[in-house]
């Protein structure tokens, strides 16, 4: 059985790792979310739940509005030729979610470390950051080195990469 809500923040209180949590109408998509969600201060995340040829699953934790190149993305995190998106039978056994579900928080359930967990740079220039808590009718806020502490202590030391195109790094660059 995968983690509940109650199971995760336990496992949180459990680190240490201080959170709050609000409670929300379902939400499936960024644009739902932004909608919202108000003033919830922070960085926001999108998930992807990606595989590779080689069925390696990657669980892509980015900035809400970052544009992620699934076409050249592979190339970034090591994967074995062009990613697609996982479907819901393996996001349920890896990370206990279905799908408008996916977060951060999801690798508590990859108890056999199937899952990399690639997390965008962007994320940790904000102290605290914005996930669903295994379901996507809330939102809980940490912070940045809480997340990180949730993520050693389920094995899944993160990969961290620069997610914005080649466009978007021009575009920093130049401003």
């Amino acid at each position: 059985m995968p983690a509940t809500r109650d199971e995760l923040m336990t496992f949180l209180s459990d680190l240490g790792v201080t959170v709050t949590t609000i409670d929300h109408p379902p939400l499936h998509t960024v644009a739902e979310s932004q909608k919202l969600r108000g003033t919830i201060a922070g960085g926001h995340t999108k998930n992807l739940f990606v595989k590779d040829k080689k069925s390696r699953h990657f669980l892509v934790v980015a900035e809400e509005d970052r544009a992620v190149d699934l076409k050249s993305l592979h190339k970034l995190i090591g994967a074995q030729g062009r990613l697609s998106f996982a479907g819901p039978d393996a996001m349920m056994a890896m990370l206990g979610v279905t799908p408008g579900s996916v977060t951060a928080f999801g690798v508590l359930n990859d108890r056999g470390g199937q899952v990399t967990v690639v997390l965008d740079e962007g994320l940790t220039l904000h102290d605290m950051v914005n996930c669903h808590p295994l379901t996507n009718t809330a939102t809980t806020t940490i912070a940045i080195d809480g997340l990180m502490t949730f993520f050693k202590a389920t094995g899944h030391e993160p990969l961290m990469t620069r997610l914005d195109t080649p466009a978007e790094q021009a575009r920093g660059q130049d401003g």
